[in-house]
């Protein structure tokens, strides 16, 4: 029996690892940051550092994340990421064997794609693991029992919906839908309604900072940009209310995908459903006003996990120590 001493969640936002004994030793925006040279392309910046240069550099730089919606965009700069988050860390444990969490709407080409990585970072054997599995772990659940779970894991780049039981997924769905789109929509909102360009890292900041789902909430920030008319830099207060038209589409949409998977479960799982109610992790669990949101839009019993950005990864540090449940697991993926 292999033993794990590795976990990773390569989100489109943000990456972390886990390691056994340790916990959590690294969370970093997956962001890398090129330069184009007369040889090529240069990287200048990777991680938080890259995220920091966005919107501060010029017209040949240009910062992305090499892993879109959960599948690997760009290969080799998503290694070279890799290998330096491993490269800082402090612990010395050897690169043996790893766990990778994934998308529930992986194909078998990604799945290979993803182990080939891993091994060519270092890591002699890689267990892929459904995310929103490591979910259910992390919120405390037992996925060995026969009563069903239902987990919502709203990320960075894409939405997880899962039905789960006895160690394995028996619906799912991946939506691309995250809160980097989130991000995006915010930006193009601003411009188009007040004539300011903002950066995506602004963007962010709004939607962390008064994004709401509150009608009534009167949060604000101040932003600055560059007039779209004169060319100038130009300071603007965002209202929370701004932001209500972007964020109440993203969650309507995800309750509508989580509604349609739970009717065409068999009568007994959605009862299981209802008994145990249905587990949201995932960054974007973090926005205020989910829950009252939820109450008036969801029509299933629900509860909004508690550091909900971490409940994976820790789920999978919980892996780490069970080996028996792991394998279980990998046989049934």
């Amino acid at each position: 029996m292999k033993n794990y001493k590795f976990a990773i969640e390569i989100g489109g936002a943000y990456t972390k690892i886990f390691v056994k004994d340790f916990g959590i030793v690294l969370c970093e925006p997956t962001f890398i940051a090129v330069e184009s040279t007369a040889d090529g392309y240069e990287i200048i910046g990777m991680g938080q550092k890259a995220k920091d240069m966005m919107g501060k550099t010029s017209e040949n730089v240009e910062i992305f994340s090499p892993i879109v919606n959960g599948q690997i965009n760009n290969y080799a700069y998503l290694k070279e990421l890799l290998i330096y988050f491993f490269n800082k860390l402090e612990t010395k444990r050897k690169r043996e064997n790893i766990i990778v969490l994934v998308n529930c709407a992986i194909n078998d080409k990604d799945k290979t794609t993803f182990k080939n990585l891993l091994n060519e970072v270092g890591f002699r054997e890689v267990a892929l693991i459904p995310t929103v599995i490591c979910s259910c772990i992390g919120a405390g659940k037992n996925i060995s029992s026969t009563k069903t779970n239902m987990v919502i894991n709203i990320g960075g780049a894409n939405t997880d919906i899962a039905v789960i039981n006895m160690n394995s997924i028996i619906k799912g769905a991946t939506l691309g839908l995250g809160g980097k789109a989130v991000d995006v929509a915010i930006t193009n909102s601003i411009a188009y309604n007040h004539g300011i360009v903002i950066g995506i890292g602004a963007s962010e900041n709004l939607k962390m900072e008064i994004g709401s789902l509150y009608a009534n909430d009167t949060l604000n920030m101040e932003v600055t940009g560059i007039d779209v008319e004169s060319k100038m830099p130009k300071s603007y207060i965002i209202n929370s209310n701004d932001l209500l038209p972007i964020l109440e589409p993203f969650f309507d949409e995800i309750v509508r995908s989580a509604d349609v998977t739970i009717t065409s479960l068999p009568p007994e799982i959605s009862t299981d459903i209802i008994n145990n109610g249905v587990i949201f992790v995932g960054g974007m669990s973090n926005i205020t006003g989910l829950d009252n949101y939820l109450k008036h839009h969801f029509r299933y019993p629900f509860k909004i996990m508690p550091d909900s950005e971490n409940v994976s990864i820790n789920g999978a540090g919980k892996l780490l120590d069970d080996n028996t449940l792991l394998n279980k697991i990998i046989e049934n993926f």
